[in-house]
């Protein structure tokens, strides 16, 4: 038997005073905040009652951290996959406010579909399925948990549903430390529940485009 459900998890807020956007960048690991919220998401997978048996991280500082408290409530240690990395995109380091002012980089917002500025969302998706579908296989029984980030979790979802790729990023259901969950049907994912256990409010939020 294969998994019996997956769960991509958000990483909680990141120490960024700067308000930079870091997408790949090292060392932007989880503020004091962001650590609290990531283990009230590790409890509220504790608190469905179901055996997690399976744990999978991001590569980045950020992820790893927030897959921490899954180790210590379920005994995992998680493998990492780079296919549930944090997409790449032109405007790492800088400031979205600022960078956006500036004609020389209109250039990379020509066409939002793609999107221009980044890795194609179609990549994303593409990628964030083999990996699903993979631990899916390779977990025998139980539910299987992985650590990613706001755009692969939200395209997933877009992706699942049936919705347009293209968004608008500030509308994006996917809060920090949020946890959306999947059934695999046959061969079709099927979203089967959406949760946002950690309190959000006054957290910085602006390192994903």
């Amino acid at each position: 038997m294969p998994a019996a459900r997956l769960h991509l998890v958000r990483h909680g807020e990141v120490h960024n005073p700067r308000r930079v956007l870091y997408g790949r960048l090292p060392h932007f690991g989880l503020s004091e905040d962001g650590r609290r919220m990531t283990r009230s998401a590790a409890e509220h997978v504790k608190s469905l009652g179901r055996p997690v048996t399976a744990l999978v991280s991001s590569p980045l500082q950020r992820t790893r951290e927030s897959s921490e408290p899954f180790t210590e409530l379920f005994g995992l240690e998680p493998v990492i996959d780079e296919r549930v990395i944090e997409p790449h995109n032109v405007f790492e380091g800088r400031r979205m406010r600022h960078a956006l002012i500036n004609p020389l980089n209109w250039l990379h917002l020509r066409t939002p579909a793609t999107p221009s500025w980044g890795e194609p969302y179609a990549e994303i998706v593409a990628r964030m399925d083999a990996a699903m579908r993979d631990l899916w296989s390779a977990t025998p029984s139980g539910d299987a948990v992985i650590v990613s980030h706001q755009l692969p979790i939200w395209i997933t979802h877009l992706a699942v549903a049936g919705e347009p790729l293209r968004h608008d990023p500030r509308r994006r259901r996917c809060a920090l430390s949020s946890v959306t969950s999947f059934e695999l049907d046959g061969d079709t994912w099927r979203e089967v529940a959406y949760a946002e256990p950690a309190s959000t409010a006054g957290a910085v939020d602006v390192g994903a485009v």
